[in-house]
This record gives structure tokens, sequence and C-alpha cells, in this order.
């Protein structure tokens, strides 16, 4: 096996070890962190960074239900706008954000593309139906920015409309801002090789395939006109009511964690005191009979 086979298979493995921990991540417990480590073939530096990871991803999330809770109690309103390249791991930071929020209160906005009938309204018509009301925070899988980016690369859109967007989306969140929403704008770099690296290991995991659709594998043809769409969208929509911010994302773990931090440094939380929950007695009476679940309607116990 050459060493560019061995490199991918190894790949492979660490993208199904974080499938893994994943599950991992939402029934382990800190005290339990210490237990982590990997297979027998992975290095020690690799296993402790794994630990670490966990450690600090528990410690983070613990800081969102926080800034979730103030959120709620102050009726602030907040937008986050994931962007990036396919494969660059926007999805797997949502998650880590999401994990152990309440979805009433922090819920993800990932808009197909848009109908015969959306493409005949105003262009940001769609997405202004998902903004946060007060003591909400939306989380946007891609966004309005789909027009700088893959609209604009695969030819969805034409030139006077795309010129229209870079002169309406600075007012547009100039406009979001007045409102009280606050905006924070992400975009995840990784590099060329990073990129076919991921691709080649979901074109080998049967169970990540169904992440490549016929746009995804012709935006990786189009590598440079989409870095070009990039760097001309950054140019012209960084504005100082909603900056962008680039998370380098080649390690997926250390941008997750990097993400995070930055964000709960975005937003002025503070702890919430909540009054002590005392769980009420249960009520008994004499006269209830319980009725039994007829054996038909039963899943059976096959575990």
């Amino acid at each position: 096996m050459s060493s560019s086979e061995e490199e991918l298979v190894q790949r492979i493995r660490r993208d199904l070890t974080d499938s893994y921990d994943e599950e991992l991540e939402l029934e382990l417990e800190d005290r339990h962190v210490d237990e982590l480590g990997g297979s027998e073939t992975d290095s020690e530096s690799y296993k402790e960074s794994r630990r670490l990871y966990f450690r600090e991803l528990f410690r983070m999330q613990g800081e969102l239900v926080k800034l979730q809770d103030w959120v709620v109690k102050t009726g602030h309103k907040v937008v986050i706008l994931f962007e990036g390249r396919d494969a660059a791991g926007k999805g797997g930071v949502i998650k880590r954000i999401t994990q152990r929020l309440n979805p009433r209160v922090c819920r993800v906005a990932a808009l197909p593309a848009p109908n015969d009938r959306e493409r005949t309204q105003w262009y940001f018509q769609r997405y202004v139906s998902h903004l946060p009301a007060a003591g909400e925070i939306v989380l946007f899988d891609r966004s309005w920015y789909n027009r700088a980016g893959v609209e604009r690369v695969m030819g969805f859109c034409s030139d006077e409309q795309y010129e229209e967007f870079f002169r309406t989306v600075p007012e547009f969140e100039r406009m979001l801002a007045r409102s009280g929403i606050q905006l924070i704008k992400y975009w995840f770099s990784i590099s060329d090789e990073e990129q076919h690296l991921r691709f080649l290991g979901r074109i080998h995991d049967p169970l990540k395939q169904w992440k490549l659709s016929p746009m995804d594998l012709e935006s990786r043809r189009r590598w440079e006109e989409y870095t070009k769409a990039k760097e001309v969208m950054l140019e012209r929509t960084h504005i100082a009511e909603a900056p962008w911010w680039v998370v380098q994302a080649v390690d997926k773990k250390k941008a997750r964690l990097n993400c995070i931090d930055h964000l709960l440094g975005q937003i002025p939380y503070s702890e919430i005191e909540h009054a002590p929950i005392v769980l009420p007695p249960r009520v008994r009476h004499e006269d209830y009979v319980r009725v039994p679940v007829p054996q038909e309607i039963v899943v059976p116990e096959k575990y």
C-alpha cells in the first residue's frame, strides 16, 4: 500500500472515530474523559489531544447552556451564519453547538435550493421568515451568501442579480442590527489538499456518501473559481455591524473548539440564577386502576 493510500485509510478511520465521538459526547460525563484514548496504534500525543478535546468541548457546552439561559432571560436575538466550502466542517460545529441546547431556543435553518415561486421573490424574503424572535438563537447552515458563492460560480444568478446582492446585503444586515438582532458570520477555511482528502473519505465511507451531491463534485473541479468568489464576498460584505470571522478548519476538532470559544466571547452573557427545582409528590387515588396494554400493539423485545 502506498503512503497516500495509507494516509487515506487512516483518514477514513479517524473520520469514523469522529462520528462515534459525536455519540460519546452525548453520553459521557466529564469524569469519564480521562478514560478516552484511541486504538492501540494511535500515538500518545493523539490520545491526549483527543482527551483534551473532550474536556474543552464539555466545558464550552456548559457555557453555551449559560448563554442560552441569558438569551432567554434578556430577550436577546442572535443569528449565526456558517459558510465555507463543501466538507469544511460547518455541520460538525453546528451539531456541537446545538447538542445540549433547547431546540425551541436554538434552532438550525438549512434551506434547500429555492423553488420556482421563491425564485420570483425578493432574494432575502425566504430567509427573513427564519429570523429569531426575542430569546432565540438561529444558526444558518449556509445562508443568503449562497448568491455570492455557489450561485455566482455555477451561473445560477445573472451579473445584475450578483451586483444587486452586494448593494443590498450591507444595508440588509445593518437593518437587522438596528432591529436588535446580533449577526455573527463565520467562514470555515480549509486547504485544497484537505478538501480532496475529505471528499475521498466520503466516497469510501458508505455512511457518508449521501453528503456528496453532483454539485459538491463540481465544486471540487471549480476550486479556484470558488476561491475568487470567496475573496470578493469577504471584501465587499465585511462591515462593522456584521464582520466576517475566519475559522481555520483543516483540523476539525480544533476548528470546533476555536469557533465555539470565539462565539462565547461575542455575546455578553452572564450566568442566570435559577430557583431550586423541587419535584412535587406524585398524587395517588385509591380508585385508580391502570389499564393493561394490549399485547398485539407492544413492540417485540428483541434486545
